[in-house]
């Protein structure tokens, strides 16, 4: 008399493996033409409706670069609402000191943004590029060098105070090490 061989699949524990099926797992390919990476970023196919495209990370990051939150938006109702929207986030921005979140990349604020747009510099500028840049334009407009021009001494002024952030922002990451 044969014996019949037990599944070790009965009763509990289980021993083989959960999720081990042999069917082939769906994978939603991004909406770009001639992309074949994963889609699993949904942008909405217009403002206000259910429709999606998915994309891949870098195509979603390219289709939201041009977009703005506050279009339609006077600037009262643009202010009020990025005033509310801060307050509701505000648990975000205070956990930042604990560097466990930031702006964009991480790497600047806005605020930091703003002063490398007064001093002409890329986002990704070193501290080195921004003196180098502070020191140059403050050289050309600085009141010894053009005395009594008072267009000259506002953007003097602006220069010093993006450094001022620039300055303040590296020594805080320098701190935190």
């Amino acid at each position: 008399m044969s014996r019949a061989r037990r599944s070790i699949d009965w009763g509990f524990p289980r021993w083989r493996g959960y999720g081990s099926s042999r069917e082939a797992a769906q994978v939603r390919l991004c909406d770009r033409h001639g992309c074949n990476e994963p889609g699993d970023c949904p942008a909405p196919k217009s403002p206000n409706s259910p429709e999606r495209w998915y994309f891949c990370q870098k195509h979603a990051a390219e289709y939201n670069a041009g977009w703005d939150y506050f279009a339609g938006l006077d600037k009262e109702a643009a202010a009020e609402r990025e005033a509310q929207e801060r307050a509701e986030t505000a648990g975000y921005q205070e956990s930042a000191h604990y560097g466990w979140a930031g702006s964009g990349d991480g790497t600047r604020s806005r605020d930091e943004l703003r002063a490398l747009e007064a001093l002409d510099l890329e986002a990704d500028a070193t501290f080195e590029q921004v003196r180098k840049a502070w020191r140059n334009k403050a050289k050309e407009v600085h009141p010894d060098v053009r005395p009594g021009d008072a267009e000259a001494a506002k953007a003097f002024q602006t220069y010093q105070l993006a450094y001022e952030v620039l300055r303040a922002a590296e020594e805080r990451r320098e701190w935190r090490g």
